[in-house]
């Protein structure tokens, strides 16, 4: 094996380290991988005792994030095979908060919509983010992939964080769209 790549995988685990993170993965996501993920982190929260009320917004957070992924990342043609229907998903820990971080391609036009969403998402408070749940649960524009924003939305809600996002442009008409949750630990 080359001594690049284990030196690469060295410094890959010493960057785990620095930055807390218990998960990582890359690719496509399917239902048994978030329930894959999601019984991972349920061990690793039961060995750190963390309270229920804890472990059960950072599942729905990781629930969501990954539906995210599996439903809406652009499958996009055989010449972009390297971000078609895949992503990343990262889950990191400090003493203070659990953060999922999710990341996969989206399609040049759907970036503005998207960011317009979520800043609009994030100027909202506990009441307008209820009010905005319930009208788009009545009368939600659904894509054509079935989404009305209402995971974001629900994030937020649930977590009572603002929702960190950034678009970092990766070819032509594609950006990586990367997404960081944070769960509170001090309940």
């Amino acid at each position: 094996m080359e001594k690049s790549f284990l030196e690469f995988a060295y410094e890959f685990y010493q960057t785990m380290k620095e930055h807390k993170i218990t998960l990582v993965y890359e690719g496509e996501v399917t239902h048994q991988l978030t329930k894959a993920f999601t019984s991972l982190t349920e061990s690793n929260m039961s060995k750190e005792e963390e309270s229920g009320a804890v472990q059960k917004k950072v599942f729905h957070v990781m629930v969501e994030c990954l539906q995210n992924i599996s439903k809406h990342a652009d499958d996009f043609g055989s010449n972009d095979y390297l971000y078609s229907g895949k992503g990343i998903f990262i889950v990191s820990k400090d003493e203070n908060e659990y953060a999922v971080t999710t990341g996969n391609a989206v399609d040049n036009d759907k970036m503005p919509i998207l960011k317009n969403m979520l800043d609009h998402i994030n100027s909202l408070d506990k009441e307008a983010l209820n009010e905005l749940y319930k009208k788009q649960m009545k009368e939600g524009l659904l894509s054509d992939k079935g989404g009305a924003g209402l995971g974001f939305i629900d994030i937020v809600r649930k977590t009572g964080n603002k929702l960190d996002f950034h678009f970092l442009p990766i070819a032509n008409n594609l950006y990586f769209f990367m997404l960081t949750s944070k769960i509170s630990r001090n309940q």
